[in-house]
């Protein structure tokens, strides 16, 4: 059987590595390991996600953290936020942990297949969703994390064009949110889904 990064226990041999990453004018150090998405460093989907957001405030939720990346700078770039963590996979929430605290940052981290272990709404929920677990699981948490959000909330996301992005834009819309696509860069598209009226 394959293991994906969004398998819930990884038994491929860790191979734990440092990586130093540059965003949004500030440097953080992470530990990333094999078996999780991106291991080599930030990809481009997620850094273009984080560039796009605005100020955020409350409680905000990063949805499959992986290692942490966007939890991490989220925090430290607003740092009164209630931020929470979550992803299916033991192994990602496990680094989320260490590289939170390896960079003096505070989180609530879960292990959770979605949102089963997650309690409470959120004025925000970001996301760069796990695409090769299919149209339907993603579907699925989009549907849910709209229902998740806090009265004039919204939800972040960020697809590959190639991969959907024009037909997530387009369910999502199906379901009464305001959605919009607020950056395109290099082949991804960053959405922003507001909690239905």
């Amino acid at each position: 059987m394959t293991e994906h990064y969004y398998s819930a226990h990884p038994v491929s041999e860790h191979d734990v590595r440092r990586v130093r990453v540059e965003c949004m004018g500030k440097t953080l150090q992470f530990d990333t390991d094999a078996g999780v998405f991106s291991r080599d460093g930030l990809d481009t989907g997620t850094r273009t996600l984080i560039q796009a957001l605005p100020p955020l405030f409350g409680r905000v939720l990063d949805l499959g953290c992986g290692w942490g990346a966007i939890g991490a700078f989220v925090k430290q770039i607003n740092p009164d936020i209630e931020l929470v963590m979550a992803d299916i996979n033991e192994r990602a929430t496990e680094l989320s942990n260490q590289n939170m605290r390896l960079n003096h940052l505070e989180a609530q981290i879960i292990q959770s297949d979605g949102f089963q272990n997650i309690e409470g709404s959120f004025k925000t929920i970001i996301t760069n969703p796990p695409i090769r677990t299919g149209k339907a699981v993603i579907y699925a948490l989009f549907e849910e994390s709209l229902r998740r959000l806090e009265e004039s909330g919204a939800l972040y996301i960020v697809i590959r064009k190639q991969q959907g992005a024009a037909s997530a834009l387009k369910f999502l819309r199906e379901k009464q949110s305001a959605a919009e696509v607020i950056d395109r860069s290099a082949g991804f598209w960053v959405i922003k889904a507001e909690k239905p009226k």
